[in-house]
């Protein structure tokens, strides 16, 4: 495999030719700096029989006082802690995270979608205080599922009624600012589907209090869509109209007193809104250019659409949504979350993991072990890419047992395998089942996953009495004593 650092060519290759459906869980919730209640069982859904593939959690105003933002940086915060140990036994892997300031979005899959999960790139556009302070703005992640382009937009917009063409201007700003370093989509709406959620802040405008509370108190909600200045602001703004949105039928989620059920009692009294929204996009299907364009520019046009028309023909995606609610039950914040289950159809583009790999012999600190791997298929291989050992039901990306550098430690064994060693001395003694996966740099994600295999305990360590804790566990311990 020759190393490169070309962008890799997600074009389709050997696709299944079967539609599958992948389920899609996301969450929206404006936490107001509250710590993570003890239970998000119901936020997730986890006792559902239906289990998602994917999770997408966009939380708003976590708590980044000065001297938790420091510790942040050092562990995961409480919230991204409390969401890895809980999706970890489940077999969800943290895929990819981006905070800015108090703005969170977390992305989880399956353990069987993450070697098909790639080209992750992350972003952040700060809109607070004319663009230099980061308490509203976005932070995006997008990625590249099973060759599908999709784009997470978590954005907290300006507050106050009277803002609202602020927020379509803040809206806007992120849209035309986020750039990515990818050639198939550089920009957000180059993607197939967006989603854009969050708090975006929009309120219930003209309709007084009593209106608003009675028509709530009797689950009439439809008879507030009107006045709803994001829906307003739709039937105006041709940026929002492509975007499209499930029907209102649940109670606005803001301004709510707190550990209640009650709206606003302060003397402020604020009037309720939906201001927790989730949207999405699919990009529309192009259209061939007409016969009284310029020829040559025709052409060119031509060549590139006939691409992309080939791709939406022959990789159709439709998606449906099965659910949006909020969830009542939680009352650590002044706002209630939001919650949207999607049913995404698609062909895989791929179905064949970028590199195969897998253990070869017994596994123990008591000799230097081999990892054999083979390219499934031509990718941007790097003198940066690494073999990560695991535990079974790992957390995240970054929560390897140890890594060797694939290139450092690489020996030809024939033409279609690569041999990798890995020192006794990185292998835990306390042994245990773990897993290999092969990260790319290049692409920033995992591209294989070995089969589960075990790791024996130390014979020498247990004779002589040794059996020290590897680090990586004692900051996990450290960790878990930190939040308690």
């Amino acid at each position: 495999m020759e190393e490169s650092e070309e962008q890799s060519d997600d074009s389709p290759k050997r696709g299944n030719h079967e539609t599958e459906t992948f389920r899609l869980h996301m969450v929206t919730w404006n936490v107001a700096t509250a710590d993570p209640p003890d239970d998000v069982s119901s936020l997730l859904h986890l006792n559902s029989p239906k289990s998602p593939d994917l999770y997408v959690i966009g939380l708003q105003e976590v708590y980044s006082g000065p001297l938790r933002f420091v510790s942040d940086s050092v562990f995961d915060d409480p919230w991204s802690h409390l969401l890895m140990s809980t999706l970890a036994p489940r077999k969800y892997v943290k895929i990819s995270s981006i905070r800015m300031q108090g703005l969170l979005l977390l992305f989880f899959s399956k353990l069987e979608h993450v070697p098909f999960i790639r080209d992750i790139r992350t972003t952040y556009t700060r809109t607070g205080l004319f663009g230099y302070w980061g308490n509203k703005g976005a932070v995006t992640v997008r990625l590249s599922f099973y060759g599908h382009m999709l784009c997470f937009l978590n954005c907290h917009l300006s507050a106050h009624m009277k803002y609202a063409t602020a927020r379509v201007n803040e809206f806007e700003y992120i849209m035309d600012t986020q750039t990515f370093e990818c050639k198939q989509a550089p920009s957000v709406l180059d993607h197939r589907l967006v989603f854009w959620f969050g708090d975006l802040n929009f309120r219930i405008q003209d309709h007084g209090m009593h209106f608003v509370r009675s028509c709530i108190n009797s689950h009439k909600y439809n008879l507030l869509w009107s006045n709803d200045q994001l829906m307003m602001m739709k039937k105006k703004v041709e940026s929002l109209q492509e975007f499209e949105e499930g029907p209102l039928d649940f109670q606005p989620t803001y301004k709510f007193d707190l550990n209640s059920d009650t709206y606003d009692s302060s003397g402020k009294k604020r009037k309720p809104a939906w201001t927790d929204r989730i949207l999405w996009r699919q990009r529309p299907e192009p259209a061939l250019p007409s016969v009284d364009e310029d020829s040559n520019n025709g052409v060119k046009m031509t060549s590139a659409l006939v691409k992309q028309i080939e791709e939406f023909t022959e990789y159709p995606l439709k998606i449906k949504q099965e659910l949006y609610t909020s969830q009542m039950e939680y009352g650590i914040s002044d706002h209630k979350p939001v919650i949207a289950l999607f049913s995404l159809e698609m062909r895989k583009m791929h179905d064949t993991p970028l590199v195969c790999l897998r253990a070869v012999g017994d596994w123990s600190a008591d000799i230097d072990s081999i990892i054999l791997y083979s390219p499934q298929q031509p990718f941007p291989s790097s003198s940066w890419d690494w073999i990560g050992l695991y535990k079974v039901g790992f957390t995240s990306v970054s929560d390897y047992i140890t890594y060797t550098w694939v290139k450092d430690n690489e020996a030809v064994f024939n033409d279609e395998h690569m041999q990798v060693f890995i020192s006794k001395e990185e292998i835990p003694v306390r042994g245990g089942d773990c897993v290999l996966c092969y990260y790319s740099s290049t692409l920033q994600c995992i591209i294989g996953i070995s089969e589960p295999f075990k790791v024996h305990e130390s014979k020498v360590a247990l004779e002589e009495g040794l059996m020290p804790e590897k680090l990586n566990g004692l900051d996990q311990i450290v960790a878990d004593e930190f939040w308690k």
